[in-house]
């Protein structure tokens, strides 16, 4: 199944929305790390039906219009991966959860790191919202498109959608 990209400006810096023709495959940062989520072959396609939704939600969501997204996903990852995916898409709008908290949630919370790992190689930022996770001690911890990306987008979903107008 072929892969199709469009770039996006974004108050965040340019994206890279990437899809099959199953749902949204990827959310990549202007400066992600190339082997965070490996893809095959893509060839750009700026009118493919889900990367024009997608940009259209994105939007919506920048200028505060927008709390969930309802574009369809075709999530690519082991079955581990893919529960904690899940699990980071039940985190409400505004809120944010320890991966701690997420390890229960999954029914092992031994697992905190290997929840850690996944949330790391999650490839559709923003939508799922691995933003929403923060360290145990409340500190904000590693996030593929800065701290400060985390920090504003947390911001934004604070009631402060003035943020990126």
């Amino acid at each position: 199944m072929s892969l199709v990209y469009k770039m996006m400006e974004s108050p965040v810096g340019k994206l890279k929305l990437v899809a099959s023709d199953r749902g949204l495959t990827a959310i990549l940062w202007e400066k992600d790390d190339p082997s965070r989520v490996r893809l095959s072959e893509i060839i750009e396609d700026r009118q493919h039906p889900v990367l024009v939704e997608t940009e259209q939600q994105l939007g919506e969501y920048f200028t505060g219009k927008r709390k969930t997204f309802t574009v369809p996903l075709d999530l690519r990852g082991t079955r581990f991966q893919q529960n904690v995916w899940e699990a980071l898409c039940s985190i409400p709008f505004g809120e944010t959860r320890s991966y701690g908290q997420l390890a229960e949630q999954l029914g092992n919370p031994r697992a905190t790191r290997a929840v850690g790992a996944a949330n790391g190689r999650n490839p559709i930022s923003i939508i799922v919202p691995c933003h929403r996770v923060i360290g145990s001690s409340g500190k904000l911890t590693g996030f593929a498109g800065g701290l400060e990306t985390k920090a504003c987008l947390l911001k934004l979903e604070q009631k402060d959608a003035t943020l990126f107008r």
